[in-house]
């Protein structure tokens, strides 16, 4: 006898983990084995929809402590002097892994951190990069179909991706980005992470600022060549999660500086270019960076699937202090992230552990699958009987003005919205020589495998519209190799 017994999910004392009840040594399985259809139909269940992007992910826990003070700019108490404030990261890979894939593939990656406040949850849902491919929502669906898999024979196609970034050419930022020398991050710890949008905070004074989210690993950046990731995705794929997993369990906690730029509301209406447009970063010469504090992670999960793949963040996620922005694409995905979580694990995942806010919650939602937190009466609003009342004040939603005919337009308001601008910089004020001939080693590898025409001449013509030089290395590089 021991305490030690396996159970049923109910509780109750489990009759084998070996053998099922049946009719006779020799005979059928019988029906009334309740446990065998237990455990069958557990194990039919027991996984959830993976994410469309950003599948495969790590997590740890940890906390963020404020070093500087933004006060003048937000009246968040997350963020105001001497605040410490738990929290739960998330890296995942990008746009067109699944879970099985390998942490070395070129990609962005993802760069998620719910902050556990006094007043609610507070996510900042960035990337490891500080711009983003698109800047439509409505485009968004199809820039991740693109990166994915045929619908004929379920494979991963070079051709698809180029298709769709050169009939964007507002990707041609973030594209010269990943096909350089920060494409394929070494470990999580060693990467950068962006909020990616301009978001807004409010003040006490209920003045309204516009803002940018920079964490800084206090690691240093590290990247991998392509030689070094194609040989660890043959021999440690999950190289990266296993890292973050590893230095937590020996104590080397990584962290991570939080810097915001910060933009007076009125400089929005005039600037060179449009500063919601995510697929351009703004120059620290203008804007440069405010320390706020520093994340540190310090705990392991403990159950990848209740604490990693059911966890929910998402940019609706914000709190007194803290807002949106006119950014079209952080818009949409205000309501896709949450639309999603709705979809993949349930209407009440906000209740999930790893999701649940530190406050009490007095919502009036009600049932739905997986309600596990009871609800009382009253069920509706508005009551009489004392059930919770709005408080416009303490909500403090950040509002903006806008105004204007309804177009299906791009951003035209300002000199400098061009499309290419800021990838030419790139390559030619911020790359060197080596690094520029690593980025066309990079992409002629990536064109090789696959692209064909008239996508292929689309490739040439899409770098010669960045830089022409590197645009005509990349056509001389792919057009001799494949006349060899």
């Amino acid at each position: 006898m021991t305490d030690n017994f396996t159970t049923t999910d109910g509780g109750a004392p489990a009759p084998s983990s070996e053998r099922s009840l049946t009719l006779g040594p020799n005979g059928p399985i019988l029906l009334q084995d309740t446990y065998l259809i237990e455990q069958l139909a557990a194990f039919n269940r027991e996984r959830v929809p993976e994410r469309q992007p950003h599948a495969k992910g790590a997590s740890a826990f940890g906390r963020f402590e404020v070093t500087g003070d933004v006060s003048a700019y937000t009246k968040a108490a997350v963020f105001q002097p001497g605040a410490v404030t738990d929290v739960f990261a998330r890296f995942s890979s990008g746009n067109n892994g699944e879970r099985g894939v390998s942490d070395t593939l070129r990609d962005t990656r993802g760069f998620s951190v719910k902050f556990y406040t006094s007043e609610g949850n507070y996510d900042i849902v960035g990337n490891n990069v500080p711009i983003f491919f698109i800047r439509d929502p409505l485009k968004f669906p199809n820039l991740i179909r693109a990166n994915k898999r045929r619908a004929d024979n379920d494979c991963h196609d070079h051709n698809m991706v180029w298709d769709f970034f050169t009939r964007s050419p507002e990707s041609s930022h973030l594209v010269t980005v990943v096909m350089g020398d920060r494409g394929i991050p070494r470990t999580h710890r060693h990467m950068n992470g962006y909020g990616l949008h301009a978001f807004s905070w409010i003040n006490v004074g209920g003045e309204i600022c516009w803002v940018k989210y920079h964490w800084k690993t206090d690691q240093g950046v590290e990247c991998l060549t392509q030689q070094e990731a194609d040989r660890l995705a043959g021999t440690d794929p999950n190289c990266s999660m296993l890292d973050l997993h590893r230095a937590i369990a020996r104590g080397e906690f990584p962290s991570w500086t939080l810097g915001v730029q910060i933009m007076p509301y009125e400089d929005a209406k005039s600037y060179r270019f449009n500063p919601f447009d995510v697929t351009k970063v703004w120059p620290h010469a203008d804007y440069p960076l405010i320390e706020v504090g520093r994340m540190t992670l310090d705990r392991n999960v403990t159950d990848h699937h209740t604490e990693v793949e059911q966890a929910a963040f998402g940019p609706h996620n914000i709190v007194p202090g803290t807002g949106l922005s006119p950014d079209r694409l952080l818009l949409g995905r205000s309501f896709a992230y949450a639309d999603a979580h709705r979809a993949r694990i349930g209407v009440n995942h906000h209740q999930i552990p790893v999701n649940a806010p530190k406050v009490p919650v007095r919502s009036y939602s009600k049932d739905g699958r997986m309600r596990v937190q009871n609800v009382s009466d009253p069920v509706y609003t508005p009551n009489t009987v004392g059930g919770p009342a709005p408080d416009p004040a303490r909500a403090a939603e950040v509002h903006w003005a806008a105004d204007g005919e309804m177009v299906r337009e791009g951003y035209t308001l300002h000199p400098d919205d061009d499309d290419v601008g800021q990838a030419r910089t790139l390559l030619r004020a911020v790359m060197d020589e080596a690094q520029r001939d690593r980025l066309v080693h990079n992409v002629i590898g990536h064109v090789r495998a696959g692209v064909r025409e008239p996508v292929l001449s689309r490739v040439f013509d899409y770098w010669c519209a960045i830089d022409r030089e590197v645009g005509q290395r990349i056509e001389h590089g792919v057009r001799a190799t494949s006349n060899q």
